[in-house]
C-alpha cells in the first residue's frame, strides 16, 4: 500500500463565509418570506371576509333586539267587554280582539286629542293603524288573567306595527311611506308627535328571545322563543343518544374489533357517511320516522332523531383519531403491570383521549345545531305559535328551530322579518360560540400530559 499524494486539485473547494449569504441561502430565504407573506394575506382576507360577515349580520340584525312601544291609558269599558257585570271566565273568552282593537283606537284617540296633537291629512285608519293587531290581543290575555281590570283604567304598553318600529330603526322614511300602502306620512308624523308628547318610545326588546313566532301582518311581535326551545330539546336528544353511542362505537372499532374486511367495510361506510348531504338524511328521517314510525310531524324528537344519523359519522371519527393519539406505550405499560384489556382502554387510554373526544362531541353538537335541510323535511318549517311542553312530554309537541325561523323568515314578504332573521342568526351565532367555548373549557379541564 502506498500514501496517497492529494494535489491542489483534488482539494474541494473553499467555501465562502457563514457570515456572507450566497446566492442560494438568498433564493432561499426570499421563498421563505414569499411564503410568510402568502399566509399573512391568506389570513387577513380570511379576518376581513369574516368582519364584513359579522357587520352585516349585526348591522341588520341588532334592530330586533329593540322595539317601539307605545304607552297610553286605556279604559277597560264594562259596557262592551262585560254586559253581564258577573266576570264570568267563560262570557269573558267569547268577547273577540275586535271589541279591544276598539277599545284601543277610543284610547289612542282621546290621548291624541287630550295633548292636542293635530295632523294635517290624518285618517282614522292611520291612527287605527298605529297599533299593532298583536295589541289586541294581548290586552284580551290580560283582561282574561286578572278580569278584575275590567271597569278601570289602565297604562297600557302596546306594540305599534311594523312601519313606524322601522320608522324610528332607519328601515322606513318618509319617501319611502310615501309609496307604501301599509302606511303614510301622516302615521308617521302623529308617530312623531306621540314621541315629542313621551308616549312612544324604542326601548330594549327583551320579547323578542321569548315570544314567539308571529303572522305575516304582525312582524312587530315575532319572536323566537319556541325556535330556541325547539332548538335546545333537538340538542338534548342528539346528547342524549348521539354521545354515547358514537363514543362507544369509537372505542369498539379502535380498540377491540379485529381487523377484517367487515371491520373495513363499516369504517368506509362510516367516512362516506360523514361526506354525505345532510338533506339526504332528512329524506331518511321522512321516510322512517314519520312515514314508517308514525311519529309526529315538527317534533323536536324526529328532528333529534334525524340529527343523531346525521352527527354520529362526525362523532365517531374526531373520536377514534383521539384514541389513537394516545401513545401505544400507555396501553403496553398498563398490560404489563396486569390489567386487562378493558382496564386498559377505560382506566388509561379513554382518560387521555377525553379532551379530543369532548371537542369532537361539541363540533358535532355545534354543527348539528346549524342544521337546515333535514329539518324541513320533517316539516319543522311549520307556523308555531304555542311553547312546547317540558320534556318527555315537549319532545313530541310541534316545535321550530332557529335555523328554520330564519329560513322562514326570509321568505316573508314584509321587510320587518328580515330584521328579525338576522336577530336569530346572532343568537345562533350565540349559542354557537358558547358550544365552542364549552369546548375549549372541557378540552383544558381533562387535558393530561405524559
Amino acid at each position: 500500500m502506498t500514501d496517497a499524494t492529494f494535489t491542489a486539485a483534488d482539494q474541494p473547494a473553499q467555501s465562502g463565509s457563514l457570515l456572507v449569504l450566497d446566492e442560494r441561502t438568498r433564493k432561499r430565504n426570499a421563498a421563505e418570506a414569499r411564503f410568510r407573506g402568502y399566509g399573512l394575506a391568506a389570513i387577513a382576507v380570511s379576518i376581513l371576509c369574516l368582519l364584513m360577515l359579522l357587520i352585516t349580520i349585526f348591522s341588520g340584525g341588532l334592530g330586533a333586539f329593540r322595539q317601539t312601544y307605545l304607552e297610553i291609558p286605556v279604559t277597560l269599558d264594562a259596557q262592551q267587554l262585560d254586559k253581564s257585570g258577573q266576570r264570568n271566565p267563560e262570557e269573558l273568552k267569547k268577547v273577540l280582539t275586535l271589541a279591544y282593537g276598539k277599545i284601543l283606537d277610543q284610547s289612542l284617540q282621546a290621548a291624541i286629542a287630550q295633548h292636542g296633537i293635530t295632523i294635517e291629512g290624518l285618517s282614522a285608519k292611520d291612527t287605527a293603524d298605529l297599533i299593532s293587531k298583536e295589541a289586541s290581543a294581548q290586552l284580551r290575555n290580560q283582561v282574561l288573567a286578572n278580569p278584575e281590570l275590567i271597569g278601570t283604567t289602565i297604562d297600557a304598553r302596546v306594540l305599534v306595527n311594523g312601519r313606524v318600529d322601522g320608522y324610528y330603526k332607519g328601515r322606513v322614511s318618509m319617501d319611502s311611506a310615501s309609496r307604501d300602502a301599509n302606511t303614510s306620512v301622516a302615521q308617521l308624523q302623529l308617530a312623531d308627535a306621540l314621541k315629542g308628547q313621551n308616549l312612544l318610545a324604542t326601548e330594549w326588546n327583551w320579547s323578542f328571545l321569548t315570544n314567539p313566532d308571529a303572522s305575516d301582518q304582525r312582524p312587530e311581535a315575532a319572536g323566537v322563543g319556541i325556535a330556541i326551545l325547539g332548538s335546545l330539546y333537538m340538542m338534548f336528544v342528539v346528547l342524549m343518544l348521539a354521545v354515547p353511542i358514537g363514543v362507544a362505537a369509537a372505542v369498539y372499532l379502535e380498540e377491540f374489533a379485529p381487523k377484517n374486511r367487515w371491520t373495513d367495510i363499516i369504517e368506509v361506510n362510516i367516512s362516506n357517511l360523514a361526506a354525505v348531504p345532510s338533506i339526504v338524511f332528512g329524506i331518511l328521517g321522512l321516510a322512517a320516522f314519520i312515514n314508517f314510525a308514525h311519529l309526529p310531524q315538527s317534533a323536536p324528537i324526529v328532528g333529534g332523531l334525524v340529527l343523531v344519523l346525521m352527527t354520529l359519522p362526525r362523532i365517531i371519527i374526531p373520536a377514534r383519531a383521539a384514541l389513537k393519539a394516545v401513545p401505544p406505550s400507555i396501553r403496553d405499560a398498563a398490560l404489563g403491570v396486569g390489567a386487562s384489556k378493558m382496564q386498559s382502554v377505560f382506566h388509561h387510554v379513554l382518560p387521555l383521549a377525553t379532551p379530543g373526544i369532548l371537542t369532537g362531541v361539541i363540533l358535532g353538537l355545534a354543527q348539528a345545531l346549524g342544521e337546515t335541510a333535514p329539518l324541513l323535511l320533517i316539516g319543522m318549517v311549520a307556523f308555531v305559535k304555542n311553547f312546547p311542553a317540558a320534556p318527555p312530554e315537549g319532545l313530541f309537541d310541534p316545535a321550530s328551530a332557529l335555523p328554520v325561523q330564519v329560513y322562514n323568515w326570509t321568505q316573508r314578504a314584509d321587510p320587518a322579518f328580515m330584521e328579525r332573521a338576522s336577530g336569530a342568526i346572532i343568537v345562533l351565532l350565540v349559542l354557537l360560540m358558547c358550544m365552542n367555548v364549552v369546548a375549549i373549557f372541557l378540552r383544558r379541564k381533562f387535558e393530561r400530559r405524559w
